[in-house]
């Protein structure tokens, strides 16, 4: 029951991220947050990656629903079937 028990923990660890794996991630992570990027110390732990990484995700949400409320504001201030209007539809789409 012991060798049983080793051989499905053996085999569950090779499914799982590696912690170097995670460590990668959380480097690629905070190259692409600019809160973190631009800042002088480039050393962040990865909560506070994670954490910005949501922040930055709900704020680039934020930023879509202005744009498309902005874009639907602007389509109803125009002529339907104007080449503009195809854009703006093109755009919310």
């Amino acid at each position: 029951m012991s060798g049983r028990r080793s051989r499905q923990s053996s085999e569950g660890t090779s499914s799982r991220i590696s912690d170097d794996q995670i460590i990668e991630l959380v480097s690629k992570l905070q190259q692409l947050l600019p809160e973190i990027r631009n800042r002088r110390s480039n050393k962040a732990s990865a909560s506070k990656v994670l954490q910005e990484t949501c922040n930055y995700i709900r704020n680039l949400h934020k930023e879509v629903d202005d744009l498309s409320d902005r874009l639907s504001q602007l389509l109803s201030t125009i002529d339907a079937d104007s080449p503009e209007a195809a854009i703006i539809r093109s755009l919310i789409m």
